[in-house]
């Protein structure tokens, strides 16, 4: 055989493996747009919300596993469990960290160029997340659940509720260093309306019931300050305080399924959604230095006529009036 016809079956017969290499790598799966969603809670007390924030994406063309990955870490209302997680999502480099409660100081520790949506903030200006609604600057952006500007009104509904109120226990975990923001504007709100405000702050599950059992007697309700730990501890919560014989106002209809008297704030899946909304506008170019913090647009009022029936008390007409959920 010729030198020039061998040289030439040898580039043919390399020519097929070449184009099956090129092939193969065309057919490699791209890298899917990453999400890291760090719930401050447990994947039970978050449920409502996650299928809201994924019903939300879907509408919007994210499938999970199809045309984008969620990885979803608990914290558990463990601080310290916040920062190894967002520790592995910067390892990981995704895309977009969603994050809610005692987990948003975390992620911003962490990382100031992924970017972050948050879920769930009293106070993102006082708590030093953003520089301003308007404009949020930095990586840093998402949804206030607007938490200062609902004590009075919740106080004043406890008050509809209890008409001998004059005592008031507020219990908050002290490990959360947003509570503290909240215990202030709760008992400023109380001594506007003349209350009695007691504080008792919680650190462990083991310290709940000794806490509560401590104001029997000494209160004539209670209002519990939510974060993921408390949320974590609702049902806990809210058995001894029924035992106590303390009618409890909470931020939140899932603490009135488990037990509460009353509660009244955002409607949490509604934000949710509004956080997927943030997430797609960011994977489709948005920076989050460039989109405003929002509030809370919806708003509910539940009420628990089993609970009240367990404590003696007859609920007021008014209120059931103006309840947007009732549970028997």
């Amino acid at each position: 055989m010729r030198r020039r016809e061998f040289i030439a079956l040898l580039g043919s017969a390399a020519a097929p493996s070449a184009l099956w290499l090129q092939a193969a790598r065309a057919q490699q799966p791209a890298k899917l747009p990453t999400i890291g969603f760090l719930g401050a809670g447990t994947p039970l007390t978050w449920k409502p919300w996650v299928a809201a924030f994924e019903q939300r994406l879907r509408e919007l063309g994210w499938v999970n596993g199809h045309t984008i990955a969620v990885v979803y870490r608990w914290a558990e209302g463990q601080s310290e469990r916040s920062d190894e997680v967002m520790a592995e999502f910067v390892r990981l480099n995704v895309d977009v960290i969603v994050a809610g409660g005692i987990a948003v100081p975390a992620a911003k520790r962490t990382t100031s160029v992924i970017p972050i949506v948050f879920t769930l903030a009293a106070d993102p200006v006082g708590g030093g997340l953003v520089a301003s609604l308007a404009r949020p600057g930095g990586n840093v952006t998402g949804l206030s659940n607007q938490s200062s500007d609902l004590f009075g009104k919740r106080l004043e509904l406890l008050r509809e509720f209890v008409p001998g109120l004059r005592r008031l226990a507020i219990i908050a975990n002290s490990n959360n260093p947003q509570t503290a923001l909240e215990i202030g504007d709760a008992q400023a709100e109380a001594r506007k309306l003349g209350l009695e405000a007691t504080i008792t702050t919680i650190r462990r599950t083991d310290e709940i019931g000794p806490a509560i059992e401590t104001m029997k007697g000494h209160a004539d309700a209670l209002y519990v300050v939510s974060d993921a730990f408390a949320t974590a501890n609702q049902v806990r919560i809210n058995a001894f305080a029924l035992t106590a014989g303390l009618p409890t106002i909470h931020a939140n209809r899932e603490y009135i399924e488990t037990g509460g008297l009353i509660a009244y704030g955002p409607n949490y899946p509604d934000l949710f959604r509004r956080a997927a909304d943030y997430v797609d506008r960011i994977l489709r170019g948005a920076k989050p230095a460039d989109l405003p913090i929002e509030q809370p647009t919806k708003f509910e009022l539940v009420i628990s006529l089993k609970t009240a029936k367990a404590l003696g008390l007859e609920v007021p007409p008014t209120l059931l009036a103006r309840a947007d959920e009732v549970i028997e």
